[in-house]
C-alpha cells in the first residue's frame, strides 16, 4: 500500500480522536454541571460542543491537502486510504461515526455531488467488536419495583446527595406499579437502565425499561438538583412520552458514553417509531445524524417512486418548500431573490438558522439540518416544482444532464401549518393548539427569542399535539429589540381592530398588534385573551427581557405536571 496512503489514513484516524475526545470532555461535564447547578454553563458547553467537529474537519483538510500536494485528487490514493482506515478503526467503539468522519474530509478534497463511492463508505461498513460491554445495568429479578429503583439510584455516584431517594424510590414504585396494574401486567420485573446519564436544561435523566414475561416498558426518571439535592421529579412510562423527551424541537443531551451506537440501539427498542437519525442527533452527534438521514432518504426514494412535490401551506417568500408524499421531512431551499418587505440576505437567513442550531430550542423550534450537493434524478420532481426551483432558485438549485443538484438545502420535519390546523382540526384539538400557540410564544421569549414573523403559517402541530416554529427568516434575539405601548386608539368597541399605520424603527416591537396578524376567530381569540392577555402587553415582553438580563434560566420540561411523583409543589409559570 502507498505510504502516502496509510500517513492520509493515519493523519484522518488522529484527527477524528482528537475530536471524539473534546467531544466527550465536554459531554462529561454535563455531570458536573448538573451538580453545581450551574445551567448558564451547560448551555453553554452544548452551544460549544456543536463547533468542535467543524473545526477539526478545517483542521485536518488543511493537514491532508499540504501532506499529498498535487496528489490531493488522486482517487487511487484515497482508495488505499479507505482500506487502511477502514482497518484501524476496526477496534473503536466508535466506529460508525469514525467512518463518517473520514467521508466529512473527502467530501471536502473532492466537493462531492451526491455520493462518491470510490472514495466515502457508503451504508455502515464497521461492526461492532466481540465482547463488548453493552452498557445496561440491570436489576432484578423481583416483584417489588421499590428496591430496584433505589438502588438504580444509589447506583449514581454523584456529588451532592439526594433529598430522599427511598422516599422517591418509593413514589416511583408506586406510580409504575398503577401503571402495570392498569394493563394488567404481572409477575417478576427486571430493571434495565443505561449506564450513561442524559443531561439537558435543568435536568438529567436516567432512561431504561421493565423486562417482563410479556413485554417490555420504558421508564425514565427525571431527575432534578434543588436546594436540598437531588430528587426525582418524574417518571415517564409511555413511548409517546418518552419520544417527546427525545424530540426534533429540543436541544441536543449531553450524554457521555464510549460507544453510541450502544445508546442508540437501546432507545430504538424503546422507541420504535424514532429514526435512527433522530437519536443519533438527539445525543449531538450531529454530522453522523445527517449521514443517517441521507441513507434513510435514499431507502425510502429506492422503495417508492414518489415524486418531491410542493408542502401544503402558504409558499414562502424566502424559501421554497418540497416533500416526498411518504416522508416525514420538508426540504428548504431559499429563493435568489426576496420581496421588498423581506429585509433580509441569504446571509442572514443562514445565520438565523445557525442560531437555532446553537440556541435552547425550548421545546418550541423544528430542528434544521443543512445538506449540501445533493443529487436526485430529474423525474423524481414533479414539473411545477422542477421549474419553480430552477427559476426562483437558480443560485442553488441545477441542472446536471438528467440530475437535479441542490447545493444547499436545510432538511426539517414535517409539522401541521397552523393556518391549516386551525381550519381542518376538530374544535377541541383547535382551542388546545391556539392555547399551546401563546405558550409556545412565552417559551420562544423565555429563551431568549423572538420571531419576528407571528403569522400563523410560520408554526406547525407535531404529532403529539405540540405547537412548535419554523420559519427563521425573521428570529431575533430577545434582549436586542425594543417593545413598546400603541398610542390611544379611539375605537374602544373592538380591541383587536387594525391601528393606525406608523413607521417604527427596525427593532420596534408593538405587542398589541399580534392579534391582527393572526387571522382567528372571535371565539378563538377568546380563548388567547383568557390565557395570555398580557402577551400582548409591551410590559409582559420588557419584564422577560429584564428576567434575561439578570441570567435567569427557565426550565422547560419536556413533560407535564401528571407525570411527576408528588411529595413537591409544581411551580407556576413565571413568564
Amino acid at each position: 500500500m502507498n505510504e502516502r496512503s496509510v500517513a492520509c489514513c493515519e493523519a484522518i484516524r488522529t484527527a477524528f480522536g482528537r475530536q471524539r475526545r473534546a467531544f466527550r470532555n465536554l459531554t462529561a461535564r454535563g455531570r458536573q454541571r448538573f451538580e453545581e447547578r450551574d445551567w448558564v454553563g451547560l448551555r453553554a458547553d452544548a452551544a460549544e460542543r456543536l463547533l468542535l467537529y467543524r473545526r477539526e474537519v478545517d483542521r485536518c483538510e488543511r493537514q491532508v491537502r499540504d501532506l499529498l500536494g498535487d496528489d490531493v485528487a488522486d482517487r487511487s490514493l484515497w482508495q488505499d486510504a479507505r482500506v487502511a482506515y477502514a482497518r484501524a478503526i476496526e477496534q473503536r467503539e466508535d466506529g460508525d461515526l469514525a467512518e463518517t468522519f473520514f467521508n466529512s474530509i473527502t467530501r471536502r478534497i473532492f466537493t462531492t455531488v451526491g455520493v462518491d463511492r470510490s472514495v466515502e463508505f457508503v451504508g455502515q461498513q464497521w461492526t461492532d467488536p466481540e465482547g463488548s460491554d453493552d452498557g445496561v445495568l440491570r436489576y432484578g429479578p423481583s416483584t417489588d419495583v421499590a428496591p430496584l429503583v433505589e438502588k438504580a439510584l444509589h447506583d449514581r455516584t454523584w456529588a451532592v446527595p439526594y433529598e430522599d431517594a427511598a422516599a422517591d424510590a418509593a413514589r416511583a414504585a408506586n406510580r409504575i406499579d398503577e401503571h402495570l396494574a392498569e394493563w394488567g401486567l404481572r409477575g417478576p420485573r427486571t430493571l434495565e437502565v443505561l449506564a450513561t446519564t442524559f443531561f439537558r436544561g435543568k435536568g438529567a435523566y436516567l432512561v431504561g425499561r421493565l423486562r417482563l414475561a410479556v413485554g417490555d416498558v420504558p421508564v425514565v426518571f427525571a431527575l432534578r438538583n434543588g436546594p436540598e439535592g437531588i430528587f426525582v421529579d418524574a417518571v415517564l412510562l409511555h413511548e409517546d412520552d418518552v419520544s417527546k423527551l427525545v424530540s426534533f424541537t429540543r436541544w441536543y443531551f449531553l450524554a457521555d458514553t464510549p460507544r453510541p451506537h450502544d445508546v442508540v440501539r437501546f432507545l430504538t427498542e424503546l422507541l420504535p417509531r424514532k429514526r435512527l437519525s433522530d437519536l443519533y442527533l438527539s445525543l449531538g452527534h450531529i454530522k453522523h445524524g445527517k449521514t443517517e438521514l441521507y441513507r434513510e432518504l435514499r431507502i425510502h426514494l429506492d422503495a417508492t417512486d414518489e415524486r418531491f412535490e410542493f408542502c401544503a401551506g402558504t409558499p414562502g417568500l424566502v424559501m421554497v418548500c418540497f416533500t416526498l408524499p411518504g416522508l416525514d421531512s420538508v426540504f428548504k431551499v431559499i429563493r435568489d431573490r426576496f420581496p421588498p418587505e423581506k429585509e433580509v440576505t441569504h446571509k442572514i437567513v443562514t445565520q438565523r438558522y445557525w442560531l437555532v442550531h446553537v440556541h435552547d430550542r425550548a421545546g418550541r423550534l423544528v430542528d434544521a439540518q443543512p445538506f449540501e450537493q445533493l443529487r436526485f434524478d430529474r423525474s423524481r420532481f414533479e414539473p411545477d416544482l422542477l421549474e419553480e426551483l430552477l427559476t426562483s432558485c437558480s443560485k442553488t438549485v441545477t441542472m446536471d444532464g438528467d440530475a437535479v443538484v441542490v447545493g444547499h438545502a436545510y432538511f426539517e420535519r414535517k409539522v401541521v401549518p397552523l393556518n391549516l390546523f386551525v381550519r381542518q382540526a376538530d374544535p377541541e384539538a383547535v382551542e388546545a393548539a391556539v392555547w399551546d400557540f401563546g405558550d409556545a410564544l412565552r417559551d420562544l421569549a423565555a429563551c431568549g427569542l423572538f420571531p419576528g414573523d407571528v403569522l400563523l403559517k410560520n408554526f406547525g402541530v407535531t404529532r403529539h399535539g405540540r405547537v412548535a416554529f419554523y420559519d427563521y427568516d425573521e428570529l431575533a434575539l430577545l434582549p436586542g429589540l425594543s417593545f413598546k405601548d400603541l398610542p390611544p386608539d379611539d375605537d374602544d368597541d373592538d380591541d383587536w381592530a387594525i391601528r393606525p399605520q406608523f413607521v417604527p424603527d427596525p427593532n420596534d416591537i408593538f405587542p398589541a398588534e399580534f392579534p391582527r396578524f393572526f387571522g382567528l376567530t372571535k371565539p378563538l381569540q377568546r380563548v388567547l385573551l383568557e390565557h395570555h392577555a398580557e402577551i400582548f402587553t409591551s410590559a409582559w415582553w420588557r419584564g422577560v427581557q429584564r428576567m434575561i438580563e439578570d441570567g435567569k434560566v427557565v426550565e422547560f420540561p419536556p413533560y407535564s405536571s401528571a407525570h411527576r411523583i408528588g411529595g413537591r409543589p409544581v411551580k407556576r409559570r413565571t413568564y
